[in-house]
């Protein structure tokens, strides 16, 4: 079974897809039934046969007269219209179950994969698939159960127009194969279609997400007009793509009506001119043929919607598939190393996929438990990617990593995680308060310890805003300085008690003020913990006790 059925399988088993399935036979059975007592109720309005239906009504205690006949029809319509709401509610509940786990199965396989591989996916690529293509794949299920619920009313229309006259019948059912066969060109072209929109709505996502990010960038530039453009063009691409779909489904209706009308005509001719049939079994017979061509027409749209997302759903798949193929293990039931020694690396190189030079090579450093170490070296040179190995997001390709004498095994690397705290350069804040973005953390922390880790980061001044830590940073902390966000950074990571505390360029687009009272809050924290700092100078870097000179991902001087 292939990865991509084994991601539905969960969602589309279990007593969910069995009630639709049921509800399903049902509702064509009762439709099959109901069009079928046409010919007794017609055999009674006028002169002609009813057949073997009437010996059948008789056999269940009905009698050929006009009340009982047409109460029996009003009670099969009632059941199905409460068979076929059923059924909708049913498919419906299905439908948001699949969508649902496909969403969380998606956020969870990026969160818990790799960190290299989660590197190397495009962001806009993941929040199409997790903000667009997840949804869409819940819309075309529903069009697949559309499909298969309408297929299964035509079965029941079938073996209504089988129990009237076979051979009318199975003329019809080879003009309507014969009709789905000649559509398959059309499918095939609304899929590749599909694929294309994918695509485009992908780089849409993408623009869009850059943009956001580079509004400022794009103002200074005097931008707007060629981003507005490349946006336009993008959009224009959507829009041509939607138009050519819906001119498929337009000509493929317009195709399908005027080729039904013709074999119903067809098929009445031969049915009065060459069988001689009775009108009590024709006018039904014409009756089920009128019933089968809208959802004859309906069948081959859901068909041809389903073609059209299908690359959708293969991509969101595809993603899903590549992100759990990389997950890395759990590392619950794992005690983390203290840290009463030192991080030891020996010999420690590593590759990235794609790129002709190594990230680095033969990394042989010690991080003594309690020190400060600055790492230093021009862009590129590798001191982010090292970072990355010391807090155990990384890997090496080659060498070894320990604490305490314990080599970082893919288990205990993650176990060592929980031991690190990481400060980046551009700070990370939710669009929630204070409080709520310190205990992203530590969830259990109370006011003691937050506020303690306020005065520790030197940003107590949170303590002074007018709902202090229940006060609303805005979208991103946008109500606070670059200053101001970066101590709230470090009181946040403080709050994890970290053994390893990693300060990657955490001062360098400061002004000297901020700086100045982020390099004494850590000054204060000499000894207490290790500490790397990343940068090229400034006032954290001369607070370490030896600085490590990194260049072309060697280490050439400490």
């Amino acid at each position: 079974m292939s990865n991509r059925v084994r991601l539905f399988e969960p969602a589309l088993h279990g007593w969910k897809a069995a009630r639709v399935a049921a509800l399903m036979v049902l509702g064509a059975v009762t439709e099959g039934l109901g069009l079928v007592l046409l010919v007794p109720l017609l055999a009674i309005l006028g002169p002609g046969p009813a057949g073997g239906l009437a010996q059948w009504l008789g056999t269940i205690g009905i009698p050929l007269t006009l009340g009982p006949v047409l109460g029996l029809f009003l009670a099969l319509i009632l059941l199905r219209v409460l068979i076929n709401h059923a059924r909708q509610m049913a498919a419906m509940q299905l439908e948001l179950a699949l969508v649902g786990r496909l969403r969380s199965r998606a956020w969870q396989a990026l969160l818990l994969c790799d960190w290299r591989v989660a590197m190397g996916l495009s962001r806009g690529r993941a929040t199409n698939i997790l903000a667009g293509q997840v949804n869409q794949a819940g819309y075309i299920v529903n069009q697949a159960l559309t499909a298969l619920a309408t297929f299964m009313t035509l079965l029941g229309v079938g073996l209504a127009a089988l129990a009237i006259s076979w051979r009318l019948a199975l003329a019809g059912l080879i003009g309507g194969a014969l009709v789905l066969l000649a559509y398959r060109g059309l499918r095939r072209r609304a899929a590749r279609l599909g694929e294309s929109m994918s695509q485009t709505y992908g780089r849409v996502l993408t623009r869009l997400d850059e943009g956001l990010q580079s509004l400022r960038v794009i103002k200074s530039l005097g931008s707007e007009a060629r981003a507005i453009a490349e946006l336009n063009a993008d959009f224009a691409g959507l829009e041509a793509g939607q138009i050519e779909f819906q001119r498929g489904l337009s000509t493929s209706r317009a195709i399908l009506q005027l080729g039904g009308a013709m074999t119903l005509a067809a098929l009445v001719w031969v049915a009065v001119e060459r069988w001689h049939m009775a009108m009590s079994a024709l006018l039904p017979m014409i009756a089920l043929f009128a019933r089968s061509l809208p959802l004859l027409e309906a069948l081959q749209q859901s068909l041809l919607v389903w073609a059209n997302g299908r690359p959708a759903i293969n991509q969101a798949l595809d993603l899903i598939g590549q992100a759990e193929a990389a997950r890395e293990p759990d590392a619950d039931h794992v005690a983390p190393p203290q840290l009463r020694s030192a991080i030891s690396l020996d010999g420690v190189g590593l590759h990235f996929t794609g790129q002709n030079e190594a990230a680095l090579t033969g990394i042989n450093l010690s991080l003594p438990a309690g020190s400060m170490t600055a790492l230093i070296g021009p862009s590129g040179a590798g001191k982010s990617t090292l970072a990355d190995l010391l807090g155990g997001l990384l890997s090496p390709d080659t060498g070894t990593i320990a604490v305490d004498g314990q080599d970082l095994d893919p288990v205990l690397r993650r176990a060592w995680r929980s031991r690190v705290a990481y400060v980046q350069q551009d700070p990370v804040l939710l669009t929630a308060t204070v409080r709520d973005n310190l205990l992203w953390a530590a969830p259990t922390a109370d006011n003691a310890r937050l506020e303690a880790a306020l005065r520790d980061a030197a940003a107590d001044f949170v303590l002074a805003l007018p709902q202090g830590l229940d006060t609303m940073l805005g979208d991103g902390g946008r109500r606070l300085s670059g200053g101001e966000r970066q101590r709230l950074m470090l009181a946040r990571a403080l709050l994890r008690d970290p053994a390893l505390l990693i300060l990657d360029e955490a001062t360098s687009a400061l002004d000297a003020a901020n700086e100045a009272l982020i390099a004494q809050a850590i000054a204060r924290l000499k000894g207490r913990l290790t500490i790397l700092i990343i940068g090229h100078h400034g006032a954290l870097a001369a607070l370490a006790d030896r600085q490590v000179c990194l260049d072309a991902g060697r280490i050439s001087g400490s």
